[in-house]
């Protein structure tokens, strides 16, 4: 039912689908940037439903607890798990558990928001990149870019070496506007001279 709202709000607000051949990628890392306002979360949901991108994305294992389960599976929520597998071994960090869920699951994409938050940040965080490199899947630059009221998947990488794939990135998502340019910036470590 969500989901459907998402879809209707998607198209009552003239937003358009322009995408990359994703066809036959069955896992990845999906970017959701620029993410600066609390929209971002229904009208990429939409856009991915309608592109046939079945995304989730990853939450505490504690929001999976009533009342909120419902409304976080339906959303395509995944609850993360990183207590140890047996007392006395380390918790796995967030890449660990995240490579996990792709080597249990053989179709899964997952969407992730690099800057970590709707304020300015001018430091991306670096995890969804691990992620990908050691489970072996692309990383799909999805956008949302108000100006043109345009949403999809813009590019694919598959992980080479960090410095060049975060140049990538931050080249492809220099021209984009999000709907809060003020809170939106590139990772300044990588962003072009």
């Amino acid at each position: 039912m969500i989901r459907w709202i998402f879809k209707l709000i998607f198209k009552l607000l003239g937003w358009k689908l322009k995408t990359e051949a994703i066809t036959g990628i069955k896992q990845s890392i999906t970017i959701a940037a620029p993410h600066t306002a609390n929209m971002d979360l229904p009208i990429a949901k939409a856009a991915f439903d309608l592109m046939g991108l079945p995304l989730r994305f990853t939450v505490k294992q504690e929001w999976f607890r009533f009342p909120f389960k419902g409304i976080m599976t339906e959303l395509g929520g995944i609850a993360i798990d990183r207590s140890p597998k047996k007392p006395g071994e380390p918790r796995p960090s967030m890449v660990e558990a995240m490579v996990n869920l792709f080597k249990e699951n053989p179709e899964l994409h997952v969407m992730v928001t690099p800057e970590g938050t709707r304020s300015l940040r001018t430091e991306w965080k670096t995890g969804f990149w691990y992620t990908a490199k050691q489970a072996n899947v692309p990383i799909l630059l999805g956008y949302l870019d108000y100006k043109n009221k345009i949403a999809g998947i813009g590019k694919i990488i598959y992980p080479t070496d960090l410095e060049t794939d975060m140049r990538t990135m931050m080249e492809f998502y220099k021209d984009i506007t999000p709907c809060h340019p003020e809170k939106f910036s590139l990772d300044h470590r990588y962003a072009p001279k």
